[in-house]
């Protein structure tokens, strides 16, 4: 039976950012460089193929600190952590090698210094996202988290002329803006950072996905389902009308949304390595008669370095 044309447009950038890659490093080359092993705590990123991949290499991921033998090499995940996660790995003497994104760590520095400065922090982000858990656990003070316009309207600073906003890093520009104009119209002095700030590998992945969606019937996003990118990635598709899904890996997609469909949108979030992706086309390549089309929409060359430690290991 002859296969049904179709066209597959692969997203560019997609993927592995600079500090998913970092993370993912971090943990290779530590396994490398220590005959003791190596725990990870929590996921190294929001991905399972990443973090069974790294099982398989050795590596021991756990929740928590306290179920890591005392002094043993500890890596904290890209995510970052809170203070109180920190303490308790001193305590328990823990060799640790943190593999928290730098743009995440320039959010903590920026709330700490504000926080400092007598502001009370207000962080627009997801509760209960670990980067989110970790970033008001990094503040001294007093943090209010702010998801939507309704908790923007119900805030209740002790000074309304002492307030300051960060956000959390795998929100774009576009995810923040009414939240921020709600934020400064409510509290006019309010003090934040310049938006260019905000993580570039979130806003460049969803701007490609804003320009696919013109020329897609249906865009399929490879990423796991608690990983807020990811979940954004769909969600634009779906706002323009085009039917979009999110799927962890190339088992999870339905020929069926596919029915009638003469071009497709393929794009993944910042924590899904490029084999799922060419999984996927591998599958669809399977099921109909497929062209690739690089669909470059922003050129992305941003790296991360690594911990002086693991810089000089083979």
């Amino acid at each position: 039976m002859e296969k049904q044309p179709l066209e597959v447009l692969l997203a560019k950038p997609r993927g592995f950012c600079a500090g998913v890659v970092r993370a993912v490093d971090i943990v290779e080359q530590a396994l490398k460089k220590f005959d003791e092993p190596v725990y990870v705590r929590h996921e190294i990123v929001h991905n399972k193929t990443v973090v069974e991949s790294l099982k398989k290499k050795g590596a021991i991921f756990v929740e928590e600190v306290d179920e890591i033998p005392n002094g043993a090499v500890t890596i904290f995940s890209a995510h970052g952590v809170s203070r109180k996660v920190e303490d308790g790995a001193a305590i328990r003497d823990l060799h640790v090698i943190d593999a928290t994104c730098p743009l995440v760590s320039k959010v903590h520095n920026e709330a700490q210094r504000y926080s400092k400065n007598s502001y009370e922090i207000v962080l627009i982000g997801h509760r209960g996202h670990p980067e989110v858990e970790g970033t008001m656990g990094q503040v001294p003070g007093k943090v209010h988290l702010v998801s939507t316009l309704d908790d923007v309207s119900e805030l209740k600073p002790e000074d309304p002329e002492k307030l300051a906003y960060v956000t959390q890093t795998t929100l774009s520009v576009d995810d923040t803006r009414h939240i921020i104009e709600a934020l400064r119209e409510r509290f006019p002095e309010i003090v934040g950072p310049d938006v260019k700030d905000i993580c570039y590998a979130t806003q460049n992945r969803q701007s490609a996905v804003r320009m696919m969606v013109d020329q897609a019937d249906v865009i399929l996003v490879v990423g796991a389902h608690y990983s807020s990118n990811s979940n954004r990635l769909r969600e634009i598709g779906e706002e323009a009308g085009v039917s979009s899904y999110l799927i962890p890996d190339v088992e999870a997609m339905d020929p069926a949304w596919l029915e009638g469909a003469r071009v497709v949108g393929v794009t993944a979030g910042a924590s899904a390595p490029e084999e799922l992706v060419l999984g996927l086309v591998e599958r669809l390549g399977n099921l109909y008669d497929v062209t690739v089309r690089n669909f470059e929409a922003i050129e992305e060359n941003v790296q991360f370095k690594l911990p002086k430690e693991l810089a000089t290991v083979d």
